[in-house]
């Protein structure tokens, strides 16, 4: 029996960034929250001496366990999916502040012409440049209109950073200066600078100073250790949720957070959403949490599945292009669209790569969304080249030219000797939504409560093949200009497909924003159309993937978001969904 407890104003999925800022600016407002993190309790001195890399990088102990919940995934809508179990495959957060804890803090703004890419294609190109499998749209919202929120999300992030060139305009500098300048950054800013490229100090969350925030929160300077993707920051120099948004909400009194509580669905009526449904995992009670207004700050793939759970919105059709919910499923898929590049090996340089942070680096944008004439090129969108110094761990870092044995004598010879004398550049691309890229229930595969797993849908288009490949020629370009003596370079084959692994977390889609319900789940505010008092937000309200990390961008609309919940409660539940969009 499902035991209802006493109402809030407001109960929320997840406690990443998402879900922490809107618990911050709501608990600031005066208004009650709960937020279900499925994960553990965690706190930053928990993070003390854990630069452990078998225990978080190989056993992935902040990840989520595959064994409870996972997805399901396959490369064409004709296989059968399969469940992706091992976290070297899907690396996704878990416990409190989400992702946002073991983040690296690569720390990029979208581009203008990612909010409005499909007028913007239209008017440079014409509609025919558009592919017939492509359902790419616009956004509903501007840069423009966007721009505060930025700054807002950079400012109570700590990031540090360097204005880039090519970039949109700012309404302010970043709250930091850029993180220390190393040899391996200098070569690599010299060779795009000689190539007649714009680089720039890669804008990031590890703190080059100690900072404190607009709600004075305290981030400290960044010691260089090295480990901070797939850590938890133990000197509470890397911006994350623990640190500022959740302790900022844990101050007012007006937040509890409850850990172990997995979210089934969500209680509505078809019309309002009146509460969420969870198991508290350890005693398998199961829980109505009523409240005035509901928030699913989860992971693409959580919202999604609650949303499709719960019977909320019509599910995507791709035969039909009918239905909304799961539908543009895209993100930086590992063998397409980042990880791959260029990797040069020195004979006569030394660097001293085992210091590093997670967004220490350099990149260029002279190549990212439509900064290069896409008039006869193959593809749309661009990519994003860069080189960061994240710092080789010992164990995973042992990379040796092509022509080295896979094991046995030379390999260890090579392995050491090159430890320090390589470097390597990635070009992160954007992918496109096309019809066949989508998510729904699986039909087979259920989690540890006897809840139909996600299945996710992956179909790689012909521009996204070619879109990978220019980024790759463009790594192999700045390498052999950074003098390198031989270079591994990865090759983007013609029939290369998707391969089952997530290793990012950056994906988006199945909640859409836009402007109109004809086309989207949401509005801009992250409010869904069809039920006013229920909030989609993060990543899973993007039409489409850029090809920047998306951290920035998703903070950016989450501060939107809970402007327009606080708007919401102060109109007393009697504001629609438009009206809303008309107040901003």
């Amino acid at each position: 029996m499902v035991k209802k407890l006493k109402k809030v104003d407001a109960v929320i999925v997840g406690s990443g960034w998402v879900g922490g800022i809107a618990a911050a600016e709501l608990t600031k407002a005066g208004y009650n929250v709960v937020i279900l993190e499925r994960g553990k309790n965690k706190k930053h001195e928990d993070f003390i001496g854990t630069k452990d890399e078998l225990r978080y990088s190989k056993r992935y102990e902040l990840m989520q366990e595959l064994n409870k919940d996972t997805i399901t995934s396959r490369n064409s809508i004709n296989k059968e999916a399969i469940p992706v179990r091992n976290n070297m495959n899907a690396r996704l957060g878990n416990h409190t502040g989400g992702a946002g804890v073991h983040w690296n803090g690569m720390s990029f703004r979208w581009m203008p012409y990612d909010f409005e890419i499909y007028s913007k294609t239209v008017e440079r190109y014409g509609k025919d440049k558009i592919p017939k499998e492509s359902t790419m749209q616009d956004w509903g919202i501007t840069y423009d209109e966007l721009e505060p929120y930025f700054d807002q999300y950079e400012k109570t992030a700590a990031i540090s950073g360097e204005e880039n060139p090519l970039g949109a305009p700012r309404s302010d500098k970043y709250p930091n200066p850029p993180m220390k300048d190393t040899p391996n950054i200098r070569l690599f800013t010299k060779a795009a600078k000689a190539l007649g490229y714009h680089p720039y100090r890669i804008p990031s969350a590890n703190a080059s100073q100690t900072y404190t925030n607009p709600d004075g929160e305290t981030i400290n300077g960044c010691v260089y250790c090295a480990f901070c993707e797939e850590y938890g920051c133990d000197f509470g120099a890397k911006a994350d949720p623990i640190g500022t948004v959740l302790k900022t909400a844990h101050k007012t009194g007006k937040m509890e957070i409850r850990n172990d509580a997995f979210v089934n669905r969500v209680s509505h009526d078809g019309k309002k959403a009146n509460g969420l449904v969870y198991t508290d995992t350890t005693t398998g009670e199961e829980f109505e949490q009523p409240a005035d207004i509901v928030v699913l700050a989860g992971f693409v793939f959580t919202n999604t599945k609650l949303l499709l759970h719960s019977k909320i919105g019509q599910p995507y059709d791709p035969k039909t292009g009918q239905g909304m919910i799961g539908k543009n499923f895209t993100g930086h898929f590992n063998n397409l669209s980042t990880y791959i590049g260029a990797r040069g090996f020195f004979e006569d340089k030394k660097f001293n790569n085992f210091m590093g942070a997670g967004g220490m680096g350099s990149s260029i944008g002279d190549f990212s969304g439509d900064n290069e004439d896409h008039t006869n090129l193959n593809y749309l969108h661009g990519y994003e080249v860069h080189y960061s110094q994240l710092g080789s761990r010992p164990i995973a870092n042992n990379a040796v030219p092509y022509d080295t044995p896979g094991w046995g004598k030379e390999f260890k010879k090579n392995s050491i000797k090159y430890y320090n004398r390589n470097l390597f550049i990635t070009a992160q691309s954007g992918f496109l939504p096309n019809k066949n890229s989508y998510m729904d229930l699986d039909p087979t595969y259920k989690d540890a409560l006897g809840n139909p797993l996600l299945r996710v849908t992956v179909e790689y288009a012909k521009q996204d093949i070619e879109r990978a490949k220019a980024g790759v020629a463009r790594c192999e370009e700045i390498m052999k200009e950074m003098g390198a003596d031989k270079m591994n370079v990865d090759v983007v084959k013609d029939d290369t497909v998707f391969d089952h692994k997530f290793y990012t977390d950056h994906f988006f889609g199945g909640a859409i924003m836009g402007a109109s319900p004809e086309n989207s789940v949401v509005n801009t505010y992250s409010q869904m159309w069809d039920m006013e008092n229920l909030f989609v937000v993060g990543g899973s309200s993007f039409p489409h993937t850029g090809n920047y990390n998306p951290t920035v961008t998703i903070g950016a609309f989450a501060y939107r978001a809970a402007e327009g919940m606080i708007k919401f409660l102060k109109e007393g539940g009697n504001v629609a969904v438009t009206p809303l969009e008309k107040n901003a």
